[in-house]
């Protein structure tokens, strides 16, 4: 979605000095949307104001481009909400999506700016007044449609619960297939999982998100939503440079989530990258400080680094070390420095050119991840489980007490059979 406002304020500036839109608040008087059947688009619609500035909104479907275009070079496919299920020739349709640009916005911008009715005269528009295009709202989405959707299905089931203490998503979301509000009738209760409910991923940076659930039961469908294009540094205007920028925004972002997914189930790596890490060594001639594993403050750093907040513009020192003084009350600026001076020199991260960010590298995930989970999810739960205070009501309840208690009880027969015992 884009909007459009005056390309000259000056005119604007005038009308508000001469007394218009002046007195209390009032909503502004839109004209009544009509869907548009444009050639090149399909659907789509156009939003007038009546007061000053005369603002516009203009909604596109870039799904509905394609389809258009696939439609005219005569590639089959086989439609669904919003994306494609099938394609006869994937490689040519995805150089149909990858060739929409920003031109392609404004040729329908103009078009239909010629046809509708516009408060600016014919004397108005030889005198430089015309309108300019803005990003309002940019959706950027990777919809991966599975050959066996019940597996696909089952593969995200099982990286919500997965994600939630690697990645630490905002929230965890049910969507219901009905709108539900004061005046609804009926009972309503959450069962997870079943027809009619979708379980949905989302993380937030800023104005901006990104989010992931399975459509329609079989595709997985991520998409990033950029609703303030100053939230990456790019600026508003539709031209071919702040296009570019922010569609290799969402496409980075979306693939560094489907990524970071991946790496989570197949984590384990080898002896000799593990003895890396945890012990001194040397990077560039420079000193690499080891992480021991088990050290609150090493667990702590390499939890956070599985943030997916960090999927959107890498982190920074002042960034990370917020998320890490949650854990360690009075972790400092400086130890956040040192932190991050080891994690560059052991691999986990690199610094994005030109910039005081860094990024994690593929190597650095996937350890950080393993560790994160050998650590949350079986060293500490296991070492519970054998402690032997632990009241025998409790422990029986449990597979790995049971076994361990059984192991000591053998372990002491077999000293008491050697006349070990004092």
């Amino acid at each position: 979605m884009v909007a459009g406002e005056p390309g000259d304020r000056k005119r604007s500036r005038r009308v508000r000095e001469e007394g218009v839109g002046k007195g209390p608040a009032r909503a502004p008087r839109r004209r009544p949307t009509s869907p548009i059947r444009d050639p090149e688009w399909g659907p789509a619609f156009i939003k007038t104001v009546a007061y000053a500035p005369f603002p516009v909104w203009v909604c596109l479907n870039g799904n509905e481009w394609a389809k258009r275009q696939a439609v005219k070079h005569g590639i089959a496919f086989k439609p669904m909400d919003n994306a494609f299920a099938a394609c006869e020739s994937p490689t040519a349709l995805a150089r149909i999506c990858a060739s929409l640009s920003a031109a392609d916005v404004w040729a329908f911008f103009a078009g239909w700016l010629e046809r509708l009715p516009s408060p600016f005269t014919a004397e108005d528009r030889d005198r430089g007044y015309t309108y300019d295009l803005a990003f309002r709202q940019l959706e950027i989405s990777d919809t991966r449609t599975f050959d066996r959707p019940a597996a696909g299905r089952a593969w995200f089931e099982k990286t919500i619960p997965d994600q939630l203490t690697l990645g630490r998503p905002d929230q965890v979301a049910i969507v219901f297939n009905r709108r539900v509000n004061s005046r609804t009738s009926g009972r309503f209760q959450t069962k997870v999982f079943n027809t009619g409910v979708e379980a949905a991923i989302q993380v937030h940076y800023r104005a901006s998100k990104v989010k992931q659930y399975f459509k329609e039961g079989r595709a997985l469908r991520t998409e990033t939503t950029i609703n303030d294009t100053h939230d990456f540094g790019v600026g508003r205007r539709v031209t071919p440079e702040n296009w570019d920028a922010l569609i290799t925004v969402g496409h980075q972002v979306n693939d560094r989530l489907l990524q970071s997914q991946l790496q989570a189930c197949q984590c384990a790596p080898d002896a000799t990258a593990l003895e890396r890490v945890v012990l001194p060594s040397t990077h560039d001639g420079l000193p690499a400080p080891g992480l021991r594993f088990g050290e609150p403050r090493t667990m702590a750093l390499l939890a956070y680094l599985c943030c997916h907040t960090h999927l959107f513009v890498g982190l920074t020192n002042k960034s990370l070390r917020a998320l890490i003084a949650g854990l360690i009350p009075g972790y400092s600026a400086r130890q956040m420095t040192y932190d991050l001076r080891r994690l560059r020199r052991k691999g986990f991260i690199q610094r994005i050119p030109h910039s005081q960010r860094y990024e994690l590298t593929v190597e650095g995930r996937r350890l950080a991840v393993f560790f994160t989970k050998t650590y949350t999810r079986i060293l500490n739960p296991s070492l519970a489980e054998l402690d032997p205070h632990l009241p025998d009501e409790i422990a029986n309840r449990s597979p790995l007490a049971k076994a361990w208690r059984a192991f000591e009880h053998a372990v002491d027969d077999r000293v008491a059979a050697a006349n070990l015992t004092t």
